[in-house]
């Protein structure tokens, strides 16, 4: 039997909330998007780029957002020592480009696995919390909230991507 991206009961977003229910919930809207995008496909559709000439695929937007999870949330905000899951030294897109040989049922879980860490690492930590991170621009200090706010844009902006890429596969569209 062939595998397939599962189907997902996607939550919505709190229409009336305290500011971290509504993060929360519109965070948890677009994580279930990205799966809902990916939802019926084979693991080769999920590697097909196929809005040329971008090499981008959902498989490729599954690890990448894998990856910035681990990132933001854990990694920075919550400052675990915990390895890269790519490696970025010799290729900066390198999340994107393991899409073609990756395991897409061990990509999917991995991304649940990912975002139930992400949640577990900021439970009960305060909006206002900060770090700080050293980029190429300088040191700069991000609040967990400044994290929420851009996952949710990461999501979203991502998930236009694979809205491209599932109507190109199969034709598939909606919100």
């Amino acid at each position: 039997m062939t595998w397939r991206a599962p189907e997902i009961d996607r939550s919505h977003e709190p229409l009336v909330a305290d500011e971290r229910a509504m993060l929360d919930g519109w965070l948890d809207y677009h994580r279930d998007t990205l799966l809902h995008k990916c939802a019926g496909l084979t693991a080769e559709q999920l590697r097909t780029a196929s809005v040329e000439p971008s090499g981008l695929s959902l498989l490729g937007l599954v690890l990448h957002m894998t990856d910035v999870e681990r990132s933001w949330f854990r990694q920075r905000s919550a400052g675990q020592d915990l390895p890269d899951l790519f490696d970025y030294d010799t290729d900066n897109d390198a999340d994107f480009h393991a899409a073609s040989g990756a395991d897409a049922e061990g990509a999917f879980a991995a991304f649940r696995a990912e975002v139930d860490a992400a949640r577990a690492a900021v439970e009960g930590r305060s909006l206002d919390e900060t770090f700080e991170l050293t980029r190429s621009d300088g040191t700069r200090t991000f609040s967990l909230r400044w994290v929420y706010v851009h996952m949710i844009e990461e999501y979203a902006r991502h998930n236009g991507h694979a809205d491209l890429i599932r109507e190109r596969i199969d034709g598939v569209t909606g919100d």
